[in-house]
């Protein structure tokens, strides 16, 4: 256990000094790192079977919140502590429930073991904030998903807010990259379904989706939806029933209720 007094310190700076891409790629990418933050986050990350590289957290909390965690790290495993308002400066924000671990990435599965087994997935395409991406994976987690798969241009799930907003969940649901076209998934067995309004929009609740043995939720971005090829190219295009002249609904918010229907 390290006492930090300076904010210079070269062992801490990947808690305050590095970005997000530079924590994914300082070095060789499947050797990178992803910052989980408060106990019951890093919990459900140590219990998922990630890897801690260091743990910082407030003086205070080292024989309180984060006294359990630091007794399941190996001896390896540096714990680098001080007080609260140098640790706020050195993270620019205080921290919640005063403790962050850095985590070593695991290499992803390819798309055909995520899916192997699952009867419900959902595409992330081109999702870029990291709140709706971390509420997605939560909603995932609660209400069923299989799997989730996410295009090359979303955001990575293990962005340090969307860890936080999902509440660990990222580590609960098997998830890779999508680095081929949406209807290979034709190839797994999966019929898709496009959430989207046109005119040609099926309902939710339609009986012949429930039907399907095999069924990828396609979620688009936030604020263009998704491509009109993609829509083009789904099996089916769905649209949630609403009232009062409401048209559409934020992005995690529709996949919450698509999966609960779906997903039944």
């Amino acid at each position: 256990m390290y006492t930090i007094t300076s904010l210079d310190d070269p062992r801490v700076q990947v808690f305050g000094r590095l970005t997000e891409a530079q924590l994914r790629m300082k070095v060789e990418p499947e050797q990178g790192l992803f910052i989980a933050e408060s106990p019951k986050v890093i919990r459900v990350a140590l219990d998922a079977g990630w890897q801690p590289a260091a743990l910082l957290c407030e003086e205070k909390h080292i024989h309180g919140d984060a006294s359990d965690i630091i007794g399941r790290l190996s001896d390896d495993v540096p714990v680098y502590t001080g007080s609260r308002e140098l640790l706020a400066q050195l993270t620019g924000y205080t921290l919640t429930r005063g403790v962050l671990c850095a985590m070593h990435r695991q290499p992803l599965p390819p798309v055909r073991d995520v899916v192997k087994d699952a009867r419900r997935i959902v595409v992330i395409d081109a999702v870029s904030d990291t709140t709706n991406i971390g509420a997605i994976f939560r909603s995932a987690a609660a209400l069923g998903i299989d799997a989730v798969l996410l295009t090359t241009d979303s955001c990575d799930p293990l962005n340090r807010r969307a860890v936080r907003v999902s509440m660990g969940s990222v580590f609960l649901v098997p998830w890779t990259w999508l680095d081929a076209p949406i209807p290979s998934l034709h190839d797994y067995g999966f019929r898709t379904a496009a959430m989207a309004l046109t005119d040609k929009s099926i309902s939710l609740d339609d009986p012949q989706l429930a039907r399907e043995e095999r069924l990828a939720i396609i979620m688009g971005t936030e604020g263009d939806g998704l491509p009109h090829e993609t829509i083009a190219e789904a099996d089916y295009t769905v649209r949630i029933p609403m009232a009062h002249g409401v048209d559409s609904l934020n992005v995690a918010a529709a996949a919450a209720v698509s999966f609960w229907q779906l997903c039944k």
